[in-house]
């Protein structure tokens, strides 16, 4: 993603966190994305215990949030339509 070749991760003054390529790996890990949420990958959060998710096989993936508490699909909000527009939005 084009975010990570500018900034390895960032986070904003309203708390919401996107993780370096570093972190990813090991937040994924700590909340078994894979088990709860297969097919997805965890690559932040708002630091009040929601993640921000997108579709680990689609480049265009929709944003999606859930409580960290509760990782299953079928409970997803989407957030944004793509990536792209969701940093875009942080700035506000």
């Amino acid at each position: 993603m084009a975010l990570w070749q500018v900034t390895d991760g960032l986070m904003t003054e309203a708390g919401v966190t996107v993780y370096s390529s570093g972190c990813i790996g090991e937040r994924n890990a700590t909340y078994e994305v894979a088990r709860y949420a297969p097919g997805f990958v965890l690559v932040g959060d708002d630091s009040g215990g929601r993640g921000f998710l997108l579709r680990a096989d689609d480049p265009a993936s929709a944003v999606f949030s859930s409580d960290l508490g509760d990782l299953g699909p079928e409970d997803f909000e989407v957030e944004s339509a793509d990536f792209a527009s969701w940093i875009a939005g942080l700035g506000r």
